[in-house]
């Protein structure tokens, strides 16, 4: 875990001081495909992510194979069919804010946050829209989005086409606190 933070700090091009930079450890990473034949959902609730609220950097990263699906074979189907995992182990996001936020405000604001999505070894230029929670206990950040299949080479099988749809819907919810070193 430490080393994941050194790779993203370093990735950010940022030093590790004062109370700028806030980490969610546990943040959770959900999608769903909806079919006229089958419903596929996982989750994912072992993401790391970083925010530095003094330059709006953000970034994210997780382990594909962490994803907990309703039955093992679905799992087994994402990790060696689609997903690719042993071959692509990480998808990661880094950006930056786009919108600028006093965050000694406590309230609830509309962000969206430009930046590269890494999925399937595919790089995706993306704006992510979201809501940003600022409260005495941290900072929350909730981001739903889409991802076309096709934007990263993640392939189906005709035999099982009409079972995952093409675009897949995504949720997001990182509950970030000051990042202390442990």
């Amino acid at each position: 875990m430490k080393n994941l933070i050194l790779i993203v700090f370093i990735a950010l091009g940022q030093t590790v001081l004062g109370q700028d930079i806030f980490i969610a450890r546990n943040g959770e990473v959900s999608f769903f495909s909806e079919t006229p034949l089958e419903n596929i959902s996982a989750l994912n609730k072992n993401v790391t992510a970083l925010l530095n609220i003094k330059t709006g950097d953000v970034a994210i990263k997780m382990q594909t194979a962490q994803f907990v699906f309703p039955n093992k074979l679905m799992e087994e189907h994402f990790n060696e069919n689609y997903m690719e995992s042993e071959k692509y182990p990480t998808a990661t996001f880094t950006g930056k804010v786009v919108e600028t936020i006093d965050f000694s405000k406590e309230g609830t604001y509309p962000i969206s946050a430009k930046g590269t999505l890494l999925m399937h070894g595919v790089k995706k230029e993306r704006t992510l829209a979201g809501k940003l929670t600022i409260s005495k206990m941290g900072i929350l950040l909730v981001c739903d989005f889409n991802v076309p299949l096709t934007d990263h080479k993640i392939e189906v099988p005709k035999l099982v086409f009409e079972k995952i749809a093409e675009v897949i819907a995504v949720k997001t919810k990182f509950n970030f606190i000051p990042f202390t070193k442990n």
